[in-house]
């Protein structure tokens, strides 16, 4: 485990290197208006001077050097445009934790809905269930996400609004207390919006993965034996079936955050996905490559954290084995 630990980190830490290296190499090759503010009013010697002075127009190794060691400290620059002079670590520590709020939240319901929800399509097999799930994956999967968050964004904000006004308002204010100032009802529709994308991807897979247990001699001969089909499921087929899926559980943080960027924007909220919108559309470079930095992390983290948790669930898988590595 300790050898298969090291080489895993080893590979996340070369693969991150690699992606800073590319996205700092294609941000060096934007024009340079995304370092200044109203450059067309600064004169070139006042341009040449700042370039200069940001360490811009050295060779482009100097400056890969320079990233890395500043890296390595924990600064991240500071934002050219977005918020002249005010530094990138500051602005993501306000931002970010709304995001994360968003994402957790998204990922709970994703897990406590989509679960079930497969393990019931297994259980009922050609069956309601069954069907209900497969067309809710097929649309999910065929309709693209932008469509059917618009579509919820309008036709869900008149359904909560109703909601609401069925519920005291004494209730309201003790719920929304738990949310300190922001009104608890405004995340209803962004966090359902961005859990179902993992809902249908965890349906689909738990579903897969029992019904190919299902199939297997064990099971088979648990029946033979008058196993009753429930205790079944519940203790062998679902544990058994549950196990290749938690790889897939962090990976799938990554694509919560990448939908929080449509989210975030869509309703407003001032989070890590807005910010990237708003940095990109402003031709801020130093934050957009800082959050797309922090955004390959997540992703790398999390594939590694799925390797490890699969083996710390089922130690049956041996890891350092050339057939059992992926």
């Amino acid at each position: 485990m300790a050898k298969y630990l090291i080489k895993r980190i080893g590979q996340s830490l070369l693969t991150l290197f690699i992606i800073l290296t590319v996205v700092f190499i294609m941000v060096r090759q934007m024009p340079i208006d995304g370092y200044f503010e109203n450059i067309d009013k600064l004169d070139e010697a006042v341009i040449k001077a700042t370039l200069d002075n940001m360490g811009l127009n050295d060779p482009i190794l100097v400056q890969l050097k320079d990233f890395f060691l500043d890296l390595l400290q924990g600064d991240l620059g500071t934002s050219a445009r977005y918020s002249q002079g005010v530094p990138i670590t500051k602005i993501v520590a306000e931002k970010a934790p709304i995001s994360i709020i968003l994402g957790v939240l998204s990922m709970a319901v994703s897990l406590i809905l989509g679960i079930p929800l497969g393990a019931a399509m297994a259980r009922s097999k050609n069956k309601f269930w069954d069907k209900f799930g497969t067309l809710f994956i097929v649309l999910i999967n065929a309709v693209p996400a932008a469509v059917y968050y618009i579509y919820i964004q309008s036709y869900g904000t008149s359904l909560v609004n109703m909601i609401m006004h069925l519920i005291q308002g004494e209730e309201a204010a003790k719920i929304g207390m738990l949310f300190d100032q922001t009104r608890w009802v405004t995340w209803i529709l962004p966090v359902f919006s961005m859990s179902l994308g993992n809902i249908a991807y965890y349906a689909m897979w738990l579903r897969r993965y029992m019904v190919d247990e299902m199939n297997k001699d064990y099971v088979r001969l648990a029946r033979a034996k008058g196993v009753d089909s429930k205790k079944i499921t519940m203790r062998h087929v679902f544990r058994n079936a549950f196990v290749p899926m938690i790889q897939y559980i962090p990976t799938s943080l990554l694509y919560t955050v990448g939908g929080s960027i449509y989210i975030e924007s869509l309703y407003s909220i001032p989070g890590m996905g807005g910010l990237l919108v708003e940095v990109i559309q402003r031709q801020d470079n130093p934050m957009v490559q800082a959050i797309v930095m922090i955004y390959s992390c997540i992703g790398i983290v999390g594939m590694l954290l799925g390797d490890i948790l699969m083996a710390v669930i089922d130690p049956r898988i041996s890891l350092t084995r050339k057939e059992g590595a992926r």
